[in-house]
């Protein structure tokens, strides 16, 4: 079976293209994706050739990992129905191209034990399911028993930093502070302040969550720790992390790095989004027909009032 796909042929080149998807399984099903999610994370690094090596990882690929679409054939073991609506994080691949992470593509193979099953009131909120489940997992193990532990202080309120503190907020504890630099990004807050850092008067932050990745930041964060205080990076750092260490070691300063996103962390999202407990209204706001892929990318990737781009794939599916 042939489809269109997204194909990073190498770094810096897109095209949207015909490939042949592998072979669907009894376990498998095959799902015609209605709306896909462009990464500024991990897309970005695997288009600009800058993602670290890790096995696996070469080109032509398929990138996208933040797909929602209908299950169009359901093998016999796969658990899931013709006509579900459901998440896709990502596919089993093509026969032509690496799928890494396989999800930018009008038709894809994957097991049906790794579709999460969408109300259809969800739509293309789904995309945001990968970034909502990366946003909990920066929040730690079992936010519900410990709010004091979640963050007091969110730095970037590009889509990420917003998920963290819808999800703060969620949760039942204090609305966090959210620092952003660019006045183009500081609207959109639900229920929590944005304000720059020079507008910012206090200093003893018990935790603070980075997600913005910018270069030298820490020893501005270690100044408005309270003693023992924690500093999550939740972003991703290109150059080495570096800090002055006296100030942090008067404070007793703790680190905490998060990575991807595990799978109770989305579980814990796909729940509450299917019962309508956490708002993903307003993260979307840039929109391309599948077709225009590249032009996407270069918004997406560049553009610092798109806080999150989609494909739309039904006109090609």
């Amino acid at each position: 079976m042939k489809t269109l796909a997204v194909v990073f042929e190498q770094p810096e080149q897109l095209s949207v293209r015909s490939l042949e998807l592998v072979a669907a399984t009894d376990a498998d099903v095959i799902v015609e994706m209605r709306w896909s999610g462009i990464s500024t994370g991990t897309e970005k690094l695997l288009f600009t050739g800058r993602m670290p090596p890790f096995p696996g990882l070469g080109y032509p690929l398929v990138p996208g990992y933040e797909g929602v679409g209908a299950v169009v054939q359901a093998g016999a073991d796969s658990g899931r129905d013709v006509g579900q609506l459901v998440y896709v994080a990502g596919s089993r691949g093509f026969t032509e191209a690496r799928g890494l992470f396989g999800g930018q593509a009008a038709r894809v193979v994957v097991p049906g034990a790794k579709t999460i099953v969408l109300r259809d009131e969800l739509g293309e909120q789904g995309t945001l399911f990968a970034l909502a489940a990366t946003a909990h997992h920066a929040l730690g193990d079992d936010p519900m028993a410990h709010p004091e532990q979640l963050p007091e202080l969110i730095v970037g309120h590009g889509a990420l930093g917003r998920l963290i503190a819808r999800l703060v907020v969620r949760y039942g504890a204090p609305a966090p502070t959210v620092w952003e630099t660019n006045p183009i990004r500081m609207d959109g807050a639900r229920g929590y302040p944005v304000v720059h850092p020079d507008d910012d008067p206090r200093r003893n932050y018990r935790t603070i969550c980075d997600v913005s990745g910018a270069d030298g930041l820490l020893d501005t964060l270690i100044a408005r720790l309270a003693p023992g205080g924690e500093i999550c990076l939740a972003g991703f750092y290109t150059v080495p992390v570096q800090f002055t260490f006296p100030p942090a070691f008067l404070r007793e300063a703790r680190f905490r790095i998060a990575a991807q996103w595990k799978e109770q962390d989305l579980r814990a999202i796909a729940d509450f989004a299917n019962g309508g407990s956490l708002d993903l209204d307003g993260l979307i706001t840039h929109r391309e027909p599948a077709a225009r892929a590249a032009d996407a990318y270069a918004t997406a990737f560049g553009d610092p009032r798109c806080v999150k781009m989609i494909l739309d794939w039904r006109t090609v599916a």
